[in-house]
This record gives C-alpha cells, structure tokens and sequence, in this order.
C-alpha cells in the first residue's frame, strides 16, 4: 500500500491516541468522516494498522522490574530456535523476544513485581526451557524512554490542505 500525506496524518494521530474517534480524527487531518473512516479501514485491511491497545502503566500494576535477560543456546539448529521461541512465548512476564546476532542467541525483557519474582521466573520457568547454555540478566535502573508510535516520514506532521490522491476522497 502506498501511503500519501493523509495517510501518514491519520496514522500520527492514531498511534498518539488509538482512541479517538472517527469524528475526531477526521477534524484533525481535515478530512470528512465518511472518507477519514474509508482511510482508516484501509490501513487496517493492508496490515498497516494492526491492532488498537490500551497501554498500561507497569507500575501501577506492581510490575516494577524491568530486567533484559540475554540468552545463548547450547545449538543454533532450526529446532532449536523453533522450540525455545515456542516456548519462550507461553510465559506472561515476557514482554518482548528477539534473535540477535551478537555474543548471544536471543535477549528478551520480562515485566516482574520484584527480584523474587525475577528469580522465580528463571530458575522455574526460563531454566527448563530444553538447550538454553547460558542466561545473562540485566536490570533497568530507569527508563529513560519509551514509545509505541513507530517514526514517520516528515510530511506527517505538515497539517492542511492536500490534493486529493485517491478519486472520491477529498480534504474537507
């Protein structure tokens, strides 16, 4: 899909506030509503929009332990890959999963209340994970900062009028 000035607006907007609605967000890139939503559904059906979600605060959740925990496999093989990122996957706490290149094999970040349930989450959880050689964590001492919104290009951010570029939607 290719993405034209009112659809990168449309997706500045959604990604500061997934919950605006369509009425709203279509004053804010000066469109109608009946082609603002045209926009919007089709920035979902081609996946560039993939989902809406409400971001809870971590701590207000008791999950004041933010700790990336690298992690070096015995083999490197498929199946080896495949099944720890199988399992790896079942475990709540794990916010975030990567292969890396590097010094080790995977680095994941899990979400804890505190080092006992830190502890806990490796030796009962992470450890018989079968093939795992070597675990290596390190905590967030603080977060520095944190963002969902994925970079646009500039012209996102230039309101106003635009020429129409697909027959039938027009700026407002």
């Amino acid at each position: 899909m290719q993405l034209d000035s009112i659809d990168l607006r449309i997706l500045d907007h959604l990604q500061r506030d997934g919950s605006l609605t369509n009425v709203e967000l279509a004053r804010r890139v000066h469109l109608s509503p009946s082609p603002c939503l045209t926009r919007v559904k089709a920035l979902e059906a081609a996946g560039v929009i993939e989902r809406y979600v409400a971001l809870a605060n971590a701590k207000a959740l008791g999950l004041g332990l933010n700790v990336f925990i690298s992690i070096s496999l015995k083999e490197q093989g498929k199946e080896s890959l495949a099944e720890f990122e199988r399992r790896i996957v079942e475990h709540e706490q794990v916010m975030e999963c990567y292969l890396m290149t590097g010094d080790s094999d995977y680095l994941i970040r899990v979400a804890v209340p505190d080092i006992g349930a830190l502890e806990r989450f490796i030796l009962e959880q992470l450890t018989p994970i079968p093939g795992i050689e070597k675990i290596r964590s390190s905590f967030a001492l603080k977060q520095v900062r944190y963002k969902t919104a994925l970079p646009l290009p500039a012209t996102a951010a230039t309101p106003g009028p635009l020429p129409p570029t697909t027959p039938g939607l027009r700026p407002a």
